[in-house]
């Protein structure tokens, strides 16, 4: 059955949450292999023990929509989860209260909750019955909220960066920068060209790589139109969705689930991981982000329910092949990016081997330009943001790097890759009275309170016995694949 949680982890509740507090989790690192093995036990901190159901909820509440549940996502999940319960605990330890006034003006504050700049009951009201929660849960839920986020104010009350720390994040940003760059694409541009039968060579050692996955489908929107004969969305539909998702547990197939809600015919397609259509150029109308759920589902669970951008869909997946791609222009293209690219990382690797065991200083390149007949450019930064002649991801890369050093700055996609010395830096600094100086103490202050956190992270590390169950940590991996 699906969970009231998974079915709104993208909705507006979600959305609520992140609006009301936007604070960090303590992250967790896996701790010695829990002693006990009941497995309805997941993890114990101190002499609570928290149960796997407990854990279970919490993934399905925080996933987003469409994300995958795998195993490294569920360990991700439970350094959040054991997180979120040490930080209620010292919440409680510490005596952090919510009183009911409080928490109603926090609830009453919410645009969302709001209808002429004034709280309304009834949209309130209609939240709860959209997200079929009850007011007890939401409240509860916020309470909590708002005891981690005083609990974090507490932890990192009363900061104030020094002027030395604000004035060097300040020139982190905005010292000046005066470069030579060789642009590397003009030497790829005249020595990567790659012939007919060098492609077709490749090709043939690499067939397998050139074959498409279509899978025949049928599926069948779900809207409260077609469901309940009603346009809104109500608990009636997300009941009967819930129907529909145990049907499919049981083994019932499309054709028995549109007979049995008199719904329209399904519509049938064979696709292709990219939704395009067999023997078409045409691509299925069904979301891009579907795609990928259909080719994850297990061939035991032909029928599923999926979800998307709060629409919901029946899949059900008759049959798979597998087909080779004949060498056309579109595979031929395909080669030959992946050969330029291939020889494209051989010689920057072996440029940046020479620059880090100190074999290429700035009379080399001065050589090396000279050899590959390129001109200097060159090129006065002005600050971090200055994108004026390269991308802003480049300029990132040369801030890393000193005065004098010799970097090749490339794009994960290599589509830019050029040869940099760093001539010139010329350090600055922000006066009290600047416009900005508010903006670089907020940043400095923003810096300092992370590594309070991360402290802080490291004593709860000691002050708690943590032990996780690993059986019941696999008995959940399995129960999600």
């Amino acid at each position: 059955m699906l969970g009231s949680f998974r079915k709104f982890s993208s909705s507006i509740f979600a959305k609520i949450f992140l609006f009301l507090v936007a604070i960090p989790f303590v992250f967790w690192g896996m701790g010695d292999l829990f002693s006990g093995g009941n497995k309805n036990t997941i993890v114990s901190i101190g002499k609570e023990k928290v149960s796997s159901e407990k854990f279970v909820a919490f993934v399905n509440r925080y996933t987003p929509s469409g994300q995958k549940v795998n195993d490294s996502h569920i360990e991700k999940m439970l350094g959040n989860f054991i997180g979120e319960k040490l930080i209620l605990k010292e919440a409680e330890n510490l005596n952090i209260k919510v009183s009911e006034d409080s928490l109603a003006k926090i609830i009453k504050g919410q645009k969302n909750f709001q209808k002429n700049n004034k709280f309304s009951r009834t949209e309130y009201e209609k939240f709860l019955l959209e997200n079929n929660l009850s007011a007890v849960l939401f409240e509860a839920e916020v309470l909590n909220q708002e005891r981690k986020k005083q609990l974090l104010d507490f932890i990192s009350g009363g900061i104030i960066p020094p002027k030395f720390l604000i004035n060097t994040n300040f020139d982190k940003i905005n010292q000046k920068r005066k470069i030579r760059s060789l642009d590397l694409n003009i030497i790829f541009d005249k020595k990567f060209n790659f012939t007919d039968d060098q492609i077709k060579s490749y090709y043939d050692e690499n067939k397998d790589l050139y074959k498409e996955n279509f899978k025949s489908i049928k599926y069948k929107k779900l809207n409260p139109t077609n469901l309940i004969g009603n346009e809104n969305i109500n608990d009636l539909f997300f009941k009967k969705l819930d129907e529909i998702d145990d049907f499919i547990i049981e083994g019932k197939n499309l054709n028995f689930i549109i007979e049995s809600y008199n719904l329209k015919p399904a519509i049938s397609e064979i696709i292709n991981e990219s939704g395009i259509i067999k023997n078409t150029n045409k691509k299925s109308l069904l979301p891009d982000e579907i795609f990928k759920k259909i080719f994850n589902i297990d061939a035991n669970d032909s029928t599923s329910l999926l979800e998307s951008n709060d629409e919901y869909l029946i899949i059900e997946v008759i049959s798979s092949e597998i087909l080779q791609t004949e060498l056309n222009a579109k595979i031929k293209k395909k080669i030959t990016a992946k050969l330029i690219n291939e020889n494209k990382r051989k010689f920057i690797s072996e440029l940046i081997a020479k620059i880090n065991n100190k074999n290429f200083n700035e009379i080399d390149f001065k050589k090396f330009a000279a050899k590959e007949d390129l001109t200097v450019k060159e090129i006065l930064i002005n600050n971090k943001n200055d994108d004026t002649n390269l991308k802003k991801s480049l300029i990132d890369q040369i801030y890393k790097y000193p005065k004098n050093n010799i970097i090749v700055a490339t794009g994960l996609d290599m589509k830019e890759s050029y040869l940099i010395y760093i001539d010139e830096i010329e350090n600055t600094s922000i006066d009290d009275n600047s416009e900005n100086y508010k903006t670089y103490y907020d940043i400095s202050k923003v810096k300092m309170i992370t590594d309070i956190y991360n402290t802080y992270d490291s004593y709860l590390k000691y002050k708690y016995n943590i032990n996780i169950n690993y059986q019941a940590l696999e008995t959940i991996k399995n129960y999600f694949k």
